[in-house]
């Protein structure tokens, strides 16, 4: 695993604890950010997340020696 390959996993957690705390909270009724702002964020994650982690894995398998 290269840096680069890192960073696009770590990338990838934080966008899905995102889409899955955006979720808590839109489920919560309340979210604290709003409903408009906190469904824009879960639209926004749940791609990156997939995009990041993709990233990751062709980085790293490009990389083995």
């Amino acid at each position: 695993m290269t840096p680069k390959s890192g960073l696009f996993l770590a990338g990838s957690c934080i966008t899905a604890i995102a889409a899955v705390g955006s979720m808590f909270e839109l489920g919560s009724g309340q979210p604290d950010l709003g409903t408009e702002i906190t469904a824009i964020i879960l639209a926004i994650s749940i791609p990156l997340t997939g995009l990041f982690f993709v990233a990751a894995v062709r980085d790293a398998r490009a990389n083995i020696k």
